[in-house]
């Protein structure tokens, strides 16, 4: 077993309630700690389990099951990443990163954005970036934990797709429904 620390957003039910505590902690969740901060509830778990997938589908279905009305509708870290991001979860500053966005630092071929193209601050898949940084070996000693985070990143991805088809699906058309199922067979 294996310790994975992983946050979820809860929307639906106020954690802070003493019964939803209480539920939570009987449920298995004594591995968390709830916060908030403004109007996002989240999660902040600390768990064994033999795979990241294990305990965050784990985490999911116990807090859904211990609280009716609670729904997980998000998994930090986010796989959607800025360059300022970036340059946090890699350890290097700004314009280090923004040089071998731009190819005049390292191998080039730094993944396009994910989304935001067109905008003065557009965002990159997280496991698009990752990957890249470990394939190029472009990573210093200290930024080993990259590695393990582009293992994560298709996972933390798919996961997140998940939950916001779950929130989608229920206001979709049948045909529309059906033929986005179509799409991902």
């Amino acid at each position: 077993m294996t310790g994975h620390q992983f946050t979820l957003i809860v929307e639906g039910v106020d954690l802070q309630d003493g019964a939803a505590l209480d539920a939570l902690f009987e449920a298995g969740c004594d591995d968390a700690l709830v916060g908030r901060v403004g109007t996002t509830q989240y999660l902040d778990f600390d768990r064994e389990a033999e795979t990241l997938a294990d305990a965050v589908i784990e985490a999911t279905e116990a807090i859904e099951s211990a609280i009716p009305g609670a729904r997980v509708v998000h998994l930090e870290p986010d796989e959607l990443v800025s360059m300022t991001e970036i340059a946090e979860r890699i350890d290097r500053t700004r314009e280090s990163v923004r040089l071998l966005i731009k190819g005049e630092r390292g191998p080039g071929g730094f993944p396009p954005p994910a989304t935001h193209f067109r905008s003065r601050n557009p965002l990159w898949a997280w496991t698009d970036v990752a990957t890249w940084l470990t394939t190029t070996a472009h990573l210093a000693p200290s930024q080993q934990g990259v590695a393990q985070d582009a293992e994560h990143a298709p996972f933390v991805a798919a996961f997140n797709a998940t939950l916001r088809w779950r929130a989608a699906n229920k206001r979709l058309s049948a045909r529309e429904r059906k033929r986005l199922q179509k799409l991902v067979s």
